[in-house]
């Protein structure tokens, strides 16, 4: 009996010495750092990532009509601010309008991060002909994802004007934006005339608007029943390609991490 005592406890120290030696050879573990604001991964680099906004200057944005972006639009700790002063009566912020894109884009998926102030109201439009002669706003040629609070602003009582809708076209399939003044993630993806909305991870719309460079029956349907052919926007939504705006509607709003990529 002492011989078999004697063998168990050799074994255990054995073991023990074992994998005591054994995690001591084990390289230090690193946690994985968090997202940098603005800033594209190497993997993200290597999957053909482009940013639109650096985090610290408004390159490659422009006012709707090539003008500079005017002055209440701001970079505020890392995020595209608008700061929407605006006189009585205007619906947009003095000195400022809706920016856009220096380029145009058509097979694309862009991606970003928006808060909005309590009652505010913005909207991410894509598609636009930039042509001021004929279209007074970006608007008035491409769709708009919504950019809403909700819970305070009147739109948030319409049908198809909540946060992540097809703007008064399609509304989104559940409810995921969250409330004013938090950070809201948003895909917008768009391949071969087929448009997805996602807002905070679930995709809340999608609708295939072209087919071969030409609107479908379900698209024009659906433009038919919408303000838009009430309005002096004829081809609105026609367009395969465009610039990508983000909107001012007078309301203070913030857009960071935007990047894109093209298929």
């Amino acid at each position: 009996m002492a011989n078999t005592r004697t063998f168990l406890l050799t074994a255990l120290s054995i073991a023990a010495f074992t994998f005591l030696s054994s995690c001591g050879n084990e390289p230090p573990k690193t946690e994985a750092k968090p997202p940098v604001d603005n800033e594209l991964s190497e993997q993200e680099k290597a999957d053909g990532w482009k940013l639109l906004f650096d985090g610290k200057s408004l390159a490659g944005w422009h006012k709707y009509g090539g003008a500079p972006v005017g002055k209440m639009w701001m970079v505020d700790d890392g995020a595209i601010h608008l700061e929407a002063k605006r006189a009585e009566g205007e619906w947009q912020a003095t000195d400022g309008g809706d920016i856009l894109t220096n380029d145009d884009y058509e097979n694309f998926e862009l991606r970003l991060d928006w808060k909005i102030d309590t009652c505010g109201n913005s909207g991410i439009i894509y598609h636009i002909v930039e042509d001021t002669a004929k279209y007074g706003y970006p608007w008035m040629t491409g769709p708009e994802m919504q950019v809403l609070d909700n819970a305070c602003h009147p739109d948030g009582k319409l049908v198809k004007h909540r946060a992540g809708d097809l703007y008064d076209l399609i509304e989104c399939s559940t409810v995921t934006v969250k409330p004013a003044l938090e950070w809201n993630s948003v895909r917008l993806v768009s391949r071969n005339g087929k448009v997805e909305h996602w807002l905070n991870g679930t995709k809340v719309v999608e609708i295939q608007m072209l087919e071969n460079g030409k609107p479908t029956q379900q698209w024009l349907d659906l433009i038919k029943g919408s303000k838009f052919p009430g309005l002096p926007a004829p081809d609105f939504g026609l367009a395969t390609k465009g610039k990508i705006s983000l909107q001012d509607h007078g309301n203070k709003v913030w857009y960071k991490n935007i990047k894109i990529r093209t298929f």
